[in-house]
């Protein structure tokens, strides 16, 4: 399958350009996600052999899961599953619906195997999402593993009031799925950069758990004493931080350090660089010229540098994504053993195809076998420690 899609397939998407292509792509999986027939026939085809692994009280089937901005706005939100992925993180969605950057605004360089995209936050807006995961779970075709999603800020609202925006989109959607991602590294925002700075961070961290807490407390009015205490520690939901691959080892040293006081479940590594690696390729070259972030191969040794040094930071005690240029189950035991007990995917995707996440999923199992561990998360942070 992995020949027939890169020799057949591929050549026909890429002979569009980047966005439509995308969009035709999502189109056909939002179909197969209505159809319960088609999408179990596309799980009997491309579905994962079970590598489970449980972090911050989810179980995960596989580790390899949709990295954001492949389904922003949930329209094949049942397909992720049957495509063998552990788990999906729908998104990045903003309080306000906003159009995003003019297009285009994604572009391939193909012979590095990288897209460079400046999207901007294209989404229908969070009270639009919360409708569209509603009616996905009143129809019955919640997939099993944990959906995610990425939270980022509204273009039109001002830095000092981010972490108002932040909390308002989490208010609408927190029952609707099972983590969130603060995602304020993505570069494609004017300004959003600066909130990865530790005050600010911090005053979204704060305001989000305010609005956890009081739901909680909610959920618990009819409860009294330490069962109603111990009810809100237990609903804390899972809220983990998207940081970018340029920060300083000291910046993210930062981030760390509002790990605890704001129980921050994990870390995102990374989002898209805004660095360009040197190449001779002329095509390459003209895409690397454009604006916006540069992700698939070229960002995988950063990438893995940022998970191994958030690792070993924290100890190996705050569980890491990690995500950048994941090609091959090699790729993805790189990030496990320096530091990642979940991966994903986006631009590995688009150039491998379809069936990426199972040939992952078994290719893990095998190298587990063949290191005599006994489990996935024996693995982490081997090549780390």
């Amino acid at each position: 399958m992995s020949w027939f899609y890169r020799k057949l397939v591929r050549p026909v998407l890429f002979s569009q350009a980047a966005e439509p292509a995308h969009s035709r792509t999502l189109s056909s999986l939002a179909w197969i996600s209505r159809h319960a027939p088609v999408c179990g026939a596309v799980k009997s085809f491309f579905g994962a052999t079970q590598l489970p692994i449980e972090l911050f009280g989810l179980r995960f089937p596989n580790p390899v899961g949709l990295a954001a901005g492949m389904d922003k706005n949930a329209e094949a939100v049942p397909a992720w599953a049957a495509l063998g992925f552990g788990f999906s993180e729908l998104g990045g969605v903003t309080w306000h619906a906003q159009p995003g950057n003019p297009a285009p605004r994604i572009f391939r360089a193909i012979p590095e195997q990288a897209i460079v995209n400046r999207m901007g936050f294209n989404n229908h807006g969070a009270p639009a999402l919360a409708e569209k995961l509603s009616a996905w779970r009143a129809s019955g075709r919640w997939p099993s593993h944990p959906v995610g999603i990425n939270l980022g800020k509204s273009k039109i609202t001002p830095l000092e009031k981010a972490a108002e925006d932040y909390a308002n989109s989490f208010r609408v959607l927190r029952e609707l799925a099972d983590f969130f991602v603060v995602n304020v590294s993505s570069p494609n925002t004017p300004g959003l950069r600066q909130l990865q700075d530790k005050a600010a961070l911090d005053e979204i961290l704060a305001a989000m758990q305010e609005v956890d807490v009081a739901a909680a407390r909610q959920s618990a009015a009819s409860i009294s004493g330490e069962e109603s205490a111990a009810l809100c520690r237990a609903a804390a939901t899972p809220i983990l931080v998207k940081v970018a691959p340029d920060l300083s080892f000291e910046a993210l040293d930062e981030i760390l350090e509002l790990a605890g006081p704001r129980n921050i479940g994990g870390i995102v590594a990374t989002n898209t660089t805004l660095a360009r690696p040197d190449t001779s390729e002329t095509e390459a070259k003209r895409v690397y010229a454009e604006a916006g972030g540069l992700s698939g191969k070229p960002l995988r040794a950063r990438s893995t540098e940022v998970v191994r040094h958030l690792f070993r930071q924290s100890r190996g005690k705050l569980p890491i994504i990690g995500v950048g240029g994941v090609f091959n189950a090699d790729d993805a035991w790189g990030k496990i053993t320096a530091g990642a007990s979940l991966i994903q995917l986006y631009t590995g995707l688009v150039y491998e195809g379809p069936g990426l996440a199972k040939r992952m999923v078994r290719d893990l199992a095998e190298k587990i076998q063949a290191e005599g561990l006994v489990d996935l998360k024996s693995a982490v942070g081997l090549a780390a420690k």
